[in-house]
């Protein structure tokens, strides 16, 4: 199975997403071809009411500990709540790699 699709599992599986959307980044980066190490996480979840951004981030870092421990190297996170989503679904681009 791809990190990718590991990613899409564990983040369905711990946070319910309403939206999800789980983009390789590593072509942007100085890796080896057809790399999985640098991901960008668009996340819509009713888990994330109440939490400010840090906690939000650290349930998605939670979700993927194994992911982290085992080559995943950046993860740029978007992270709403249903509401914020509707009203703010315009996420950056990510920058290019400079290395």
């Amino acid at each position: 199975m791809s990190v990718e699709q590991l990613i899409t599992e564990k983040l369905t599986a711990a946070l319910s997403p309403s939206h999800l959307e789980v983009i390789n980044e590593s072509n942007n980066h100085h890796v080896p071809p057809n790399s999985e190490t640098h991901f960008k996480v668009i996340i819509t979840s009713s888990a994330f009411e109440g939490k400010r951004l840090l906690g939000r981030h650290r349930s998605v870092n939670e979700a993927l500990a194994d992911e982290f421990a085992n080559g995943l190297h950046a993860l740029s996170m978007h992270t709403f709540t249903p509401e914020e989503w509707s009203t703010e679904s315009n996420v950056p681009d990510s920058p290019k790699c400079k290395g």
